[in-house]
């Protein structure tokens, strides 16, 4: 529809321009006018503000001064109509877009919130994307809102630090928020206002000084995340035990998508709640995924667990396997 409109637009231009063109050769030739009176004549007859001749006409200059105006009544008119067209529709556009991504996010349910479009919340974004996450991203830039939002990248424009910007993005039905913003004062201000709409509401902050860490937990975050000092130990880990640290990239989601590492929980290997152990559910020859951790519904982990391990209510199996190994265990347990 806009793209329409533009073209109306430039359609539009072009005539006003052709006036503009044709009025001032026109009293150049017909009127025998200098370049500046030319230009001056043109304006005062297509604006018709009324002026009196710089010089008298002759006859064809008079006949080409009743077409000018006759042109530039209809032309401008054609002008100013579609560009007032263009703005309304615009403004109406924009605002039926706003009304269904809202709608939208209304439906969601235990979804997750980013606060934050930078480089933190984009690879939050594209991580949660992978794992097929629902989402809902609060942007302050609007720009970079309206260049990102899609069927896929749901935006609400605003400042997280209000109650009604998170209200829209619906933080009362939401299982986590994510605050990535660069700002470690801003992080805090979301946490607080964050946990004081949702008591049940998993909570992970970015945090860039390691004083505002105990502030945050306090706040309410149940993570705080310190993306530098994660970088740091990253790249001394590359020293220390390379091929140990790019094996474990390796599991991580990579650019096609793929996963390599999944948790499943008590109720995805025991619909029927009976009680179960790790060798009765026989995911290894089931899907080709193993088993490499254990957590209890205490919080409790173990690493590689025995085959004897019962799997209690409230438990959560941590595994690993192909891409491939990982899809045939989302179909085998409907995950």
């Amino acid at each position: 529809m806009l793209k329409l409109f533009r073209s109306k637009i430039y359609l539009a231009l072009l005539l006003v321009v052709s006036m503009l063109t044709m009025g001032i050769l026109g009293f150049k030739i017909f009127a025998g006018y200098s370049w500046t009176d030319s230009v001056y004549m043109t304006i005062i007859t297509i604006s018709t503000v009324g002026f009196g001749e710089v010089e008298p006409l002759n006859d064809a200059a008079k006949i080409f001064t009743i077409v000018l105006i006759l042109t530039s009544v209809f032309a401008l008119g054609y002008a100013i109509s579609i560009v007032t067209e263009y703005v309304l529709s615009r403004s109406n556009y924009q605002l039926l877009k706003k009304k269904t991504m809202q709608r939208k996010i209304d439906k969601l349910k235990d979804h997750v919130i980013v606060v934050g479009y930078g480089r933190n919340g984009k690879q939050a974004v594209q991580k949660l994307r992978t794992y097929h996450r629902n989402f809902v991203i609060i942007e302050l830039d609007e720009q970079l809102a309206e260049k990102f939002e899609s069927d896929e990248h749901l935006f609400i424009t605003g400042d997280a630090n209000e109650d009604d910007v998170l209200k829209q993005a619906g933080v009362e039905r939401a299982a986590t928020l994510i605050s990535a913003l660069p700002n470690d004062a801003d992080n805090l201000f979301v946490v607080l206002s964050a946990r004081q709409l949702n008591k049940d509401l998993k909570i992970i902050s970015r945090a860039s000084e390691e004083t505002t860490y105990d502030k945050l937990k306090f706040a309410g975050a149940n993570n705080v995340i310190m993306p530098d000092k994660i970088g740091g130990d990253h790249m001394a880990s590359l020293v220390v035990t390379p091929d140990l640290v790019e094996f474990f990239d390796n599991l991580s989601v990579s650019t096609a998508g793929s996963v390599n590492v999944q948790e499943i929980t008590y109720h995805d290997v025991c619909p029927d709640r009976q009680e179960r152990t790790i060798r009765d559910i026989d995911l290894r020859n089931r899907t080709g995924c193993s088993i490499i951790g254990y957590k209890s519904a205490q919080g409790n982990y173990t690493i590689n667990p025995e085959a004897n391990q019962i799997i209690e209510v409230g438990s959560k199996l941590i595994v690993i396997g192909r891409p491939e190994q990982i899809e045939k265990l989302h179909r085998e347990f409907s995950i």
